[in-house]
């Protein structure tokens, strides 16, 4: 979504580096480019004023002034401001204190409000909540059964009373504000401690829209009202935000198809405009492709600072703790890694999701952008294929797989020998790898890490390494018996002039100690 903005700004700020001091002019070419680069991910207007009049009166403080690197500190004021223009920090729901918590959707129809509920609720019940769907979209053709079906997928009640439209040239005769007051009703029932109210949308802002919406919002008084809009919308959100804020009065915002290729202005002007904080991001199709909103998190991403805390959080989630406790066991006790347990950590990668969207979150990850565009999601298929194919004994010892196994293995697992081939070699190079930071030999040629080649363990020099070596007996039977014979007499002469006594040459003879007029009672230190 943000990756043009990224690159502007980056670009922008690899003039900086390396300058001592900078300059009123350096600093007015650096605002400059910040505000082409905003205007260009169709940021609104006011938003970039306001944003670029703050960095400058920054800048040109003694903030940057008086800074060991201006560079640095220019960028940690544009991280501060994108921090505050996004809303500052993490806004969450806010609880009822008796449930029902009611949470009403609101927005314009292709914004993502159904699908929306559904990610929500399934977001909801993995917090330990039990919400439930409430389907008052009763205009849109078909949008009652799209909600039930997400809610079977995410395992939430759905309530639809009635089945509303079912074509474009069908009338509507529910009453959406009616289901709402019963859904609510019902929730209370049967115990459900967070109501979602999926509402109707149009293609446009238009009166009846906002009075069914305000009339719904009357009739339950939701706890939140999330205006959900489409992040690809550019600078026509802000225009719509403002709308439905008069209308409805909604209090936080949910940014849908962040995933998209559009230039990501939506999002950072909606907070600024409207006063409301965005609270959750939709980042894909999958109902898990949802995630809470934290505006410093993103900044981080808009400067290619990467978002290392998301990352945490999303391995945490998916991670198998047994398995990591397992597969700790094994290390400890040095037992071989094998194709099984390599097979098991990709699964483990592969349940975390995307791997473009992990690799993304890395800081730097803008330099290698390409490569990621290209990476084939399906290699871990590949990959688990073709150790699938082999036998429970391959898996073990893969030395025995020789050429006639890897053909086999190939075909069974529908790719070529040389893709088996590096499949195995770089099992090889990890299976090395870990057997020897499980000796405690650390990563090969890692600075800071024990290990050969690393700051970590000593390392021996040619001519230690020649001194310890031991040379080679002779061939000849006669030289070899005179070579131990002379050995043998080396040993025993410096055996003879190693010194007897204590180490620091008193030898073993006996000594009075009341000769050295020593304290009295200092005898018992001395053993006597």
């Amino acid at each position: 979504m943000f990756n043009s903005l990224s690159d502007r700004l980056t670009a922008t700020f690899k003039n900086l580096r390396g300058k001592g001091r900078l300059t009123e002019a350096d600093i007015d070419a650096t605002v400059r480019e910040i505000r082409r680069a905003l205007l260009d991910a169709d940021v609104a207007v006011p938003v970039v004023r306001a944003f670029t009049s703050a960095i400058k009166e920054r800048a040109l403080g003694l903030e940057v002034s008086q800074a060991l690197n201006p560079g640095q500190q220019i960028v940690k004021i544009v991280n501060e401001e994108l921090v505050g223009i996004l809303g500052g920090e993490t806004r969450r729901i806010r609880l009822a204190k008796n449930p029902p918590t009611v949470i009403m959707l609101a927005g314009l129809q292709g914004a993502g409000k159904t699908t929306l509920a559904g990610k929500l609720s399934k977001w909801l019940k993995g917090q330990g909540h039990s919400p439930l769907l409430v389907a008052c979209d009763l205009q849109r053709p078909n949008a009652v059964r799209q909600l039930q079906v997400n809610g079977e997928r995410a395992g939430v009640p759905v309530y639809a009373p009635h089945p509303g439209v079912s074509s474009e040239f069908e009338a509507a005769t529910g009453d959406p504000v009616a289901v709402a007051r019963q859904g609510i009703a019902e929730a209370r029932t049967r115990l459900h401690d967070v109501v979602i109210v999926d509402t109707a949308g149009r293609l446009g802002v238009d009166a009846e829209l906002m009075q069914q919406a305000a009339d719904i919002r009357e009739a339950i008084s939701p706890d939140e009202v999330l205006f959900v809009i489409d992040a690809m919308i550019g600078q026509d959100a802000v225009n719509t935000a403002l709308a439905f804020n008069e209308g409805v009065n909604f209090t936080g915002v949910v940014l849908t198809k962040l995933d998209g290729d559009a230039r990501g202005g939506a999002a950072l002007s909606v907070a600024s405009v409207t006063g409301k904080p965005v609270m959750f991001a939709s980042t894909g199709e999958g109902l898990n492709d949802f995630e809470l909103f934290h505006p410093d998190r993103m900044a981080s991403r808009i400067l290619d600072m990467g978002d290392i805390l998301t990352l945490i959080e999303q391995a945490e989630k998916s991670w198998d703790k047994d398995e990591a406790a397992r597969m700790a066991k094994k290390f400890a006790d040095q037992e071989d890694f094998t194709l099984d347990d390599f097979l098991a950590q990709m699964q483990q990668i592969r349940n975390m999701g995307s791997m473009k969207k992990m690799l993304m979150m890395m800081p730097g990850a803008a330099n290698m952008r390409e490569q990621l565009e290209n990476f084939d999601e399906r290699e871990i298929d590949r990959i688990e294929a073709i150790v699938r194919s082999m036998t429970q004994h391959e898996r073990v010892a893969p030395k025995i797989i020789n050429g006639s196994r890897r053909a086999r293995i190939a075909r069974g697992s529908g790719v070529h020998v040389s893709e088996v081939n590096g499949l195995l070699e770089r099992f090889s190079q990890a299976q090395k790898m870990m057997k020897k930071m499980a000796s405690g030999g650390g990563i090969p040629g890692m600075p800071g890490m024990a290990g050969p080649g690393g700051f970590g363990g000593p390392r021996k020099t040619k001519a230690a390494a020649a001194k310890g070596k031991k040379k080679p007996r002779s061939g000849n039977p006669a030289k070899a018996a005179l070579e131990a014979q002379e050995a043998e007499t080396r040993r025993a002469a410096a055996r003879a002039a190693a010194p007897t006594g204590a180490a620091f040459g008193g030898g073993q003879q006996d000594f009075d100690p009341a000769a050295m007029n020593l304290p009295k009672g200092f005898e018992k230190f001395l053993g006597k």
